[in-house]
Protein backbone atom coordinates (compact mmCIF):
# COMPACT_ATOMS: atom_id res chain seq x y z
CA UNK A 1 0.00 0.00 0.00
CA UNK A 2 2.96 2.47 0.92
CA UNK A 3 4.97 1.68 -2.40
CA UNK A 4 1.45 2.64 -4.28
CA UNK A 5 1.59 5.96 -2.72
CA UNK A 6 5.10 6.78 -3.25
CA UNK A 7 4.51 5.81 -6.85
CA UNK A 8 1.58 7.91 -6.94
CA UNK A 9 3.11 10.99 -5.42
CA UNK A 10 6.29 10.26 -8.10
CA UNK A 11 3.79 10.18 -10.86
CA UNK A 12 2.05 13.34 -9.64
CA UNK A 13 5.05 15.03 -9.48
CA UNK A 14 6.37 14.15 -12.52
CA UNK A 15 3.49 15.11 -14.40
CA UNK A 16 3.49 18.58 -12.53
CA UNK A 17 7.04 19.19 -13.48
CA UNK A 18 6.36 18.14 -16.81
CA UNK A 19 3.77 20.92 -17.84
CA UNK A 20 5.56 22.95 -15.77
CA UNK A 21 8.05 23.00 -17.90
CA UNK A 22 6.57 22.60 -20.70
CA UNK A 23 4.73 26.03 -20.32
CA UNK A 24 7.90 27.61 -19.87
CA UNK A 25 9.49 26.49 -23.14
CA UNK A 26 6.81 28.59 -24.33
CA UNK A 27 6.18 32.10 -24.43
CA UNK A 28 3.77 33.41 -21.59
CA UNK A 29 2.63 36.13 -19.41
CA UNK A 30 2.81 36.46 -15.88
CA UNK A 31 0.99 37.87 -13.57
CA UNK A 32 3.84 39.87 -10.93
CA UNK A 33 2.02 41.80 -8.14
CA UNK A 34 0.05 42.89 -10.85
CA UNK A 35 2.42 43.42 -13.62
CA UNK A 36 2.82 41.94 -16.75
CA UNK A 37 6.26 40.29 -16.53
CA UNK A 38 6.55 38.31 -20.40
CA UNK A 39 8.50 34.43 -20.39
CA UNK A 40 11.14 34.86 -23.39
CA UNK A 41 12.80 32.14 -24.59
CA UNK A 42 16.26 33.10 -26.11
CA UNK A 43 17.07 32.24 -29.79
CA UNK A 44 20.12 32.56 -31.76
CA UNK A 45 21.74 35.64 -31.72
CA UNK A 46 20.00 37.47 -29.56
CA UNK A 47 21.25 39.68 -26.36
CA UNK A 48 19.46 41.49 -23.69
CA UNK A 49 19.13 45.11 -25.84
CA UNK A 50 18.02 43.14 -28.80
CA UNK A 51 15.31 41.67 -26.06
CA UNK A 52 14.87 44.75 -24.82
CA UNK A 53 13.98 46.95 -28.07
CA UNK A 54 11.82 43.52 -28.87
CA UNK A 55 9.45 43.92 -25.60
CA UNK A 56 10.30 48.34 -25.50
CA UNK A 57 11.83 47.77 -22.15
CA UNK A 58 15.38 48.90 -20.75
CA UNK A 59 18.00 46.19 -21.20
CA UNK A 60 19.30 47.00 -17.58
CA UNK A 61 16.31 46.03 -16.04
CA UNK A 62 16.15 42.38 -17.44
CA UNK A 63 20.17 41.77 -17.01
CA UNK A 64 19.24 42.98 -13.12
CA UNK A 65 15.76 40.35 -12.86
CA UNK A 66 17.62 38.04 -14.22
CA UNK A 67 20.64 38.55 -11.77
CA UNK A 68 22.61 39.23 -15.39
CA UNK A 69 22.34 35.31 -16.45
CA UNK A 70 24.40 34.72 -19.20
CA UNK A 71 22.39 33.95 -22.73
CA UNK A 72 22.16 30.74 -24.58
CA UNK A 73 19.97 29.46 -27.14
CA UNK A 74 16.81 28.15 -25.26
CA UNK A 75 17.58 30.34 -22.24
CA UNK A 76 14.69 30.96 -20.63
CA UNK A 77 13.97 35.02 -19.11
CA UNK A 78 11.61 36.92 -17.36
CA UNK A 79 10.80 40.36 -18.62
CA UNK A 80 9.85 42.64 -16.55
CA UNK A 81 7.58 45.39 -17.57
CA UNK A 82 5.05 47.95 -16.18
CA UNK A 83 2.05 47.28 -17.87
CA UNK A 84 -0.83 46.30 -15.60
CA UNK A 85 -1.94 42.59 -16.29
CA UNK A 86 -4.89 41.88 -17.62
CA UNK A 87 -6.02 38.69 -19.39
CA UNK A 88 -6.17 39.48 -23.15
CA UNK A 89 -7.32 36.98 -25.91
CA UNK A 90 -4.61 35.88 -27.90
CA UNK A 91 -4.76 37.88 -30.66
CA UNK A 92 -5.60 35.92 -34.37
CA UNK A 93 -4.51 37.29 -37.33
CA UNK A 94 -7.53 38.81 -39.23
CA UNK A 95 -8.87 36.18 -41.63
CA UNK A 96 -8.80 37.71 -45.51
CA UNK A 97 -12.44 37.22 -46.25
CA UNK A 98 -12.76 36.89 -50.28
CA UNK A 99 -15.63 39.44 -51.08
CA UNK A 100 -17.88 36.88 -53.39
CA UNK A 101 -18.73 38.78 -56.06
CA UNK A 102 -22.43 38.06 -57.71
CA UNK A 103 -21.54 35.63 -61.15
CA UNK A 104 -23.17 36.92 -64.13
CA UNK A 105 -25.60 33.93 -65.36
CA UNK A 106 -26.29 35.24 -68.77
CA UNK A 107 -25.52 32.75 -70.97
CA UNK A 108 -24.80 33.54 -75.15
CA UNK A 109 -24.54 31.46 -78.39
CA UNK A 110 -21.61 32.54 -79.92
CA UNK A 111 -20.20 31.40 -83.32
CA UNK A 112 -16.59 30.05 -83.94
CA UNK A 113 -14.86 32.38 -86.41
CA UNK A 114 -11.78 31.11 -88.16
CA UNK A 115 -8.72 31.36 -86.88
CA UNK A 116 -10.98 32.04 -83.12
CA UNK A 117 -9.49 29.57 -80.21
CA UNK A 118 -10.78 28.73 -76.82
CA UNK A 119 -8.65 31.26 -75.28
CA UNK A 120 -9.22 34.04 -77.32
CA UNK A 121 -13.32 33.70 -77.04
CA UNK A 122 -12.78 33.18 -73.22
CA UNK A 123 -10.54 36.58 -72.99
CA UNK A 124 -13.51 38.25 -75.03
CA UNK A 125 -16.27 37.53 -72.76
CA UNK A 126 -14.26 37.84 -69.54
CA UNK A 127 -14.95 34.52 -69.00
CA UNK A 128 -12.76 30.81 -68.30
CA UNK A 129 -11.88 28.39 -70.84
CA UNK A 130 -12.56 25.59 -68.51
CA UNK A 131 -15.94 27.25 -67.87
CA UNK A 132 -16.53 27.04 -71.73
CA UNK A 133 -15.46 23.50 -72.35
CA UNK A 134 -18.01 22.68 -68.86
CA UNK A 135 -20.55 23.75 -70.46
CA UNK A 136 -20.29 22.78 -73.77
CA UNK A 137 -19.38 19.25 -72.57
CA UNK A 138 -16.09 19.42 -74.71
CA UNK A 139 -13.58 16.86 -73.97
CA UNK A 140 -10.94 19.06 -76.55
CA UNK A 141 -9.89 22.75 -77.02
CA UNK A 142 -10.61 22.32 -81.13
CA UNK A 143 -12.76 24.38 -82.82
CA UNK A 144 -14.42 24.14 -85.91
CA UNK A 145 -15.54 27.49 -87.89
CA UNK A 146 -18.91 28.42 -87.69
CA UNK A 147 -19.66 25.93 -84.95
CA UNK A 148 -21.91 26.91 -81.99
CA UNK A 149 -21.09 27.18 -78.75
CA UNK A 150 -22.37 28.63 -75.68
CA UNK A 151 -20.56 31.22 -73.79
CA UNK A 152 -20.92 32.27 -70.54
CA UNK A 153 -20.83 35.85 -70.02
CA UNK A 154 -18.27 36.41 -67.42
CA UNK A 155 -17.38 33.79 -64.64
CA UNK A 156 -16.38 34.47 -61.00
CA UNK A 157 -13.30 32.88 -61.99
CA UNK A 158 -12.52 34.80 -64.70
CA UNK A 159 -9.64 36.93 -64.83
CA UNK A 160 -10.38 40.25 -66.15
CA UNK A 161 -8.56 41.17 -69.51
CA UNK A 162 -8.91 44.65 -70.90
CA UNK A 163 -10.03 44.74 -74.67
CA UNK A 164 -7.27 45.17 -76.97
CA UNK A 165 -6.79 48.28 -78.01
CA UNK A 166 -7.18 48.98 -82.05
CA UNK A 167 -4.78 51.31 -82.99
CA UNK A 168 -5.92 53.04 -86.16
CA UNK A 169 -3.16 53.35 -89.19
CA UNK A 170 -1.93 56.51 -89.32
CA UNK A 171 -3.01 58.03 -92.48
CA UNK A 172 -0.44 58.99 -95.11
CA UNK A 173 -0.99 62.20 -96.98
CA UNK A 174 0.59 61.46 -100.24
CA UNK A 175 2.01 65.25 -101.40
CA UNK A 176 3.71 65.87 -104.85
CA UNK A 177 5.69 68.46 -104.82
CA UNK A 178 6.87 68.14 -108.00
CA UNK A 179 5.13 70.03 -111.53
CA UNK A 180 4.98 67.82 -114.60
CA UNK A 181 6.09 70.55 -117.24
CA UNK A 182 5.92 70.59 -121.08
CA UNK A 183 9.03 70.14 -122.77
CA UNK A 184 8.39 72.63 -125.35
CA UNK A 185 8.36 75.71 -122.34
CA UNK A 186 11.73 78.24 -122.52
CA UNK A 187 14.06 77.46 -119.84
CA UNK A 188 12.74 80.62 -117.44
CA UNK A 189 9.00 79.33 -117.90
CA UNK A 190 10.23 75.68 -116.23
CA UNK A 191 12.13 77.22 -113.52
CA UNK A 192 8.26 79.13 -112.44
CA UNK A 193 7.58 76.06 -110.27
CA UNK A 194 6.55 76.16 -106.48
CA UNK A 195 8.85 75.98 -103.20
CA UNK A 196 9.02 72.63 -101.38
CA UNK A 197 11.14 71.80 -98.83
CA UNK A 198 14.31 71.91 -97.09
CA UNK A 199 15.33 75.01 -99.40
CA UNK A 200 14.27 73.07 -103.12
CA UNK A 201 11.99 72.10 -105.54
CA UNK A 202 11.51 69.10 -107.23
CA UNK A 203 11.35 69.42 -111.18
CA UNK A 204 9.61 66.68 -112.81
CA UNK A 205 10.22 66.67 -116.92
CA UNK A 206 9.22 64.73 -119.92
CA UNK A 207 9.97 64.53 -123.43
CA UNK A 208 12.66 62.89 -125.36
CA UNK A 209 16.06 62.31 -123.78
CA UNK A 210 19.11 61.99 -126.31
CA UNK A 211 22.56 59.87 -125.91
CA UNK A 212 25.65 60.53 -127.75
CA UNK A 213 29.08 59.74 -127.71
CA UNK A 214 31.32 63.08 -127.64
CA UNK A 215 35.10 63.15 -126.86
CA UNK A 216 34.33 66.00 -123.91
CA UNK A 217 31.92 63.24 -122.22
CA UNK A 218 33.37 60.22 -120.61
CA UNK A 219 31.28 57.66 -122.41
CA UNK A 220 31.61 55.35 -119.44
CA UNK A 221 30.51 57.06 -116.19
CA UNK A 222 27.12 58.69 -115.23
CA UNK A 223 27.06 62.27 -116.95
CA UNK A 224 24.83 64.54 -118.42
CA UNK A 225 23.82 67.90 -119.75
CA UNK A 226 20.89 69.95 -119.33
CA UNK A 227 19.54 73.43 -120.41
CA UNK A 228 18.85 74.68 -116.84
CA UNK A 229 19.75 72.52 -114.29
CA UNK A 230 22.93 73.63 -112.09
CA UNK A 231 26.67 71.76 -112.57
CA UNK A 232 26.88 69.28 -109.90
CA UNK A 233 22.67 68.39 -110.42
CA UNK A 234 21.96 64.29 -109.98
CA UNK A 235 19.46 63.63 -111.73
CA UNK A 236 17.27 60.50 -112.01
CA UNK A 237 16.40 59.63 -115.66
CA UNK A 238 13.83 57.08 -116.44
CA UNK A 239 12.85 55.12 -119.44
CA UNK A 240 9.10 54.55 -119.28
CA UNK A 241 9.26 51.79 -122.27
CA UNK A 242 11.06 49.05 -119.59
CA UNK A 243 10.60 50.65 -116.35
CA UNK A 244 14.23 51.44 -115.33
CA UNK A 245 15.81 53.93 -113.58
CA UNK A 246 19.26 55.45 -113.61
CA UNK A 247 21.12 58.27 -112.14
CA UNK A 248 23.34 60.75 -114.17
CA UNK A 249 25.63 64.29 -112.63
CA UNK A 250 24.74 67.18 -114.91
CA UNK A 251 28.35 68.75 -115.82
CA UNK A 252 27.60 71.28 -118.25
CA UNK A 253 24.63 72.30 -120.48
CA UNK A 254 23.99 71.53 -124.40
CA UNK A 255 23.10 73.60 -127.54
CA UNK A 256 20.09 73.34 -129.79
CA UNK A 257 20.78 71.53 -132.85
CA UNK A 258 19.33 69.16 -135.10
CA UNK A 259 20.05 66.06 -133.24
CA UNK A 260 19.40 67.76 -130.36
CA UNK A 261 16.21 69.14 -131.33
CA UNK A 262 13.57 68.94 -128.23
CA UNK A 263 15.81 67.29 -125.81
CA UNK A 264 15.36 67.87 -122.72
CA UNK A 265 18.51 65.88 -121.55
CA UNK A 266 21.64 64.55 -123.25
CA UNK A 267 23.43 61.28 -121.52
CA UNK A 268 26.07 59.05 -121.95
CA UNK A 269 26.45 55.87 -123.67
CA UNK A 270 26.54 54.10 -120.44
CA UNK A 271 23.49 56.09 -118.59
CA UNK A 272 21.41 54.56 -121.56
CA UNK A 273 22.68 51.11 -121.71
CA UNK A 274 21.26 51.39 -117.92
CA UNK A 275 17.65 52.65 -118.86
CA UNK A 276 17.88 49.78 -122.12
CA UNK A 277 17.66 52.40 -124.44
CA UNK A 278 17.16 51.42 -127.67
CA UNK A 279 17.67 54.23 -129.78
CA UNK A 280 19.69 57.32 -129.14
CA UNK A 281 16.24 59.40 -129.03
CA UNK A 282 14.29 58.08 -126.50
CA UNK A 283 10.83 59.01 -124.45
CA UNK A 284 11.89 59.55 -120.70
CA UNK A 285 11.48 61.05 -117.46
CA UNK A 286 13.67 63.36 -115.65
CA UNK A 287 13.20 64.38 -111.78
CA UNK A 288 16.11 66.40 -110.12
CA UNK A 289 15.97 69.89 -107.49
CA UNK A 290 16.73 72.72 -107.62
CA UNK A 291 17.05 75.21 -105.25
CA UNK A 292 14.06 78.12 -105.17
CA UNK A 293 14.85 81.50 -105.03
Amino acid sequence: MLTRLVLSLCFAIFFCTANAAIKIDSISVENLNGKKTIVHKVEAKETYYSIGRKYNVTPQSIIQFNSNRTLQIGTILRVPTDRSFAAAPVQKAPERKETAQPSKTAVIDYKVGPREYLIAIARKFNTTVEDIKTLNNLTSNNLAVGQIIKVPYGSTNAVSVPPPVRLDSPRVETRRSSTEIDSSLNAVDRLKLPPARYGLREVDERGVAIWITDENLDGSKMLALHMTAPIGTVVKVTNPMSGKSTFVKVVGKFTQNESTKDAIIVITKAAANLVDALDKRFQATIVYGVPHE
